[in-house]
């Protein structure tokens, strides 16, 4: 009943957040320190997928490590890009760059140090996943995490790279 309750709850926010346009709200690359455009992150044409994150936050680490682990796979399957936007206050990207490099992610990841882009988005805490569909507009959106819920992103995933 749960899954039943969670699943159509993930379809009406996704079915309301559908057709909305990216911010160009500024968010931090950690590695550059420079600060970007958070709709300007995606490449044109190119499916994306989106993990908001926090440091405190344990269920957030463990759907990265477990997308992490598959996305060389995922990647084989599906031709889709990978980002992470961490919502740790501006005092914590130390922790985020050391998380980040000790973890050994090699896809981009930014932070928002004062939520602007988390207000931008209305939502309200993490783990928060997007996919972004091939025309820069949100066609999933979802919160918290569950072990093995990367199978139905990966599934969205796979139906939007498929689609014309």
């Amino acid at each position: 009943m749960k899954k039943i309750i969670a699943a159509i709850a993930c379809l009406c926010i996704s079915a309301t957040i559908n057709a909305q346009e990216l911010p160009d709200t500024q968010i931090k690359d950690v590695n550059s320190g420079k600060k970007i455009a958070f709709n300007e992150t995606f490449e044109k044409g190119k499916v994306t997928l989106v993990s908001f994150w926090a440091t405190w936050c344990v269920p957030c680490k463990k759907e990265i490590k477990n997308i992490s682990l598959k996305l060389d796979s995922w990647k084989k399957e599906a031709d889709f890009n990978y980002m992470t936007v961490s919502i740790d206050e501006a005092r914590a990207e130390g922790l985020v760059r050391t998380y980040a490099l000790a973890q050994g992610w090699k896809f981009p990841y930014y932070i928002d140090p004062n939520s602007d882009l988390k207000r931008s988005l209305s939502f309200q805490s993490v783990p928060y996943t997007l996919i972004i569909d091939k025309n820069g507009k949100i066609a999933f959106a979802h919160t918290g995490y569950e072990e093995g819920g990367e199978a139905e992103v990966f599934a969205k995933i796979k139906e939007l790279v498929a689609a014309k």
